[in-house]
């Protein structure tokens, strides 16, 4: 069934869309991809990085604006993630600059984080500039991490090219594994007060 897929032709035609619409939505697991195509195909490096940079960051703003016009309305009903909304409202109040710059890196706080900066009233402007600058370096380890597993699975099997299927297979399945397990450990987290 899958040796008919052309993973070069997917690669090549549609990688850098995958990258783009993979970062405004969420993104490790597809920069990853993102690095070993660059590392197996013709995607090149820096593109790929330029590419999950603006996806992230227009994720990101997209999310801003919506705190800011929506936050009121919004907050109320993320009653799920109030623990992750109070860890960025007091970073914000401590380390304003460097809750936009360090948010996408913190577990849980990707998605909540820039609606509740966005409903703090920070400037637009300063948001924009660091989330830039975040989102750069944040595609760019990623995306080199993706590249450097390239690099270490063609030195120990060689052409690589017969296995990409699988590879991308696995990547996928331990991505879909590590995010079931973070939905389990929120869900008990969200019933545990609760059970009490």
């Amino acid at each position: 069934m899958f040796e008919h897929i052309d993973i070069n032709y997917l690669l090549a035609n549609y990688g850098y869309w995958a990258v783009f619409i993979g970062c405004l939505l969420e993104g490790e697991t597809i920069l990853i991809l993102g690095g070993l195509a660059a590392h197996q195909t013709s995607l090149r490096l820096i593109d790929v990085i330029a590419v999950a940079t603006l996806g992230g960051m227009l994720g990101d703003q997209i999310l801003f604006w919506t705190g800011r016009y929506f936050g009121p309305r919004i907050m109320p009903k993320l009653h799920r993630q109030q623990a992750a909304i109070d860890r960025v409202s007091a970073l914000i109040e401590r380390y304003p600059t460097a809750s936009i710059f360090s948010v996408r890196f913190l577990y849980g706080m990707r998605l909540v984080g820039p609606l509740v900066i966005g409903a703090s009233r920070l400037s637009p402007i300063r948001f924009s500039l660091v989330n830039l600058l975040g989102a750069a370096v944040w595609a760019t380890l990623f995306v080199m991490g993706g590249y450097w597993a390239g690099e270490a699975l063609e030195h120990f099997l060689g052409n690589l090219k017969p296995y990409r299927l699988p590879i991308l297979m696995g990547v996928v399945v331990i991505a879909a594994g590590v995010a079931w397990y973070r939905h389990q450990r929120a869900k008990k987290r969200a019933q545990g007060p609760q059970a009490k």
